[in-house]
């Protein structure tokens, strides 16, 4: 791997995408969401009535299905054999079956692959809970994000207003528990902090604070490095 990664890591809500999506713009890096990765496989999953315990179907709605990131107007957008989910791969119903989805061996080999090609071509910011320990164990800088369940529950409320779905802060508190129990203890890939990555508490950072904390981080390890 030629370019730099900086591989952000940690439990859902804890502000990963949103992060990563932040650094990648102002270092000028190629954004690579790699939940909307497994998130895209999870809506195709639902519309065509594959089991979600079914890992070799599931595998192969991976293989299959072409998922593409292009930028539209300043905002980039999630595709799926041509069609636009950007915002369908982030309804409650996505969002509560993603994790089984993702659980499957056979699901994260085809879609790790495919994130380790775009290392090949550009510099990019990736988030997702194996990109430290799986997908990028040799990144330049590994950042594990972690937030308090409460604060983590309020961002997915506001998340879900702005695609006018409603939710209660109970419900999310529940679901994030939920994830990061079934996360932690998966067989394939489970959330973890590896020993060399960086934790950062957001729970009182606001999303441009937290951007700027990783920043200073990069610039830091660029300067121990000689770079």
């Amino acid at each position: 791997m030629s370019n730099r990664v900086i591989a952000i890591d940690g439990p859902a809500g804890s502000g990963k995408s949103t992060t990563a999506r932040l650094v990648a713009d102002k270092l000028g890096f190629v954004y690579l969401d790699t939940g909307a990765m497994y998130r895209s496989v999870t809506l195709m999953a639902l519309r065509h009535g594959v089991p979600l315990s079914d890992g070799d179907a599931l595998t192969k709605l991976a293989e299959r299905i072409n998922i593409e990131f292009r930028h539209e107007d300043g905002i980039q957008k999630t595709f799926v054999d041509g069609e636009d989910v950007t915002d369908a791969i982030r309804t409650p119903e996505v969002t509560a079956a993603v994790s089984e989805v993702s659980a499957h061996a056979g699901v994260r080999a085809v879609l790790v692959k495919r994130q380790q090609e775009y290392a090949e071509k550009s510099n990019l910011v990736t988030e997702g809970r194996d990109t430290t320990s799986v997908v990028f164990p040799d990144a330049f800088l590994k950042i594990y994000l972690v937030a308090d369940v409460s604060e983590r529950a309020k961002r997915r409320v506001k998340d879900f207003e702005k695609l006018d779905r409603n939710t209660t802060l109970e419900e999310q508190i529940a679901d994030i528990e939920r994830r990061d129990s079934f996360d932690s203890s998966r067989s394939a890939s489970p959330l973890t902090r590896t020993a060399d990555s960086i934790e950062l508490d957001t729970t009182h950072l606001t999303i441009d604070g937290q951007a700027e904390k990783v920043i200073e981080l990069y610039r830091k390890k660029l300067e121990e490095s000689g770079e």
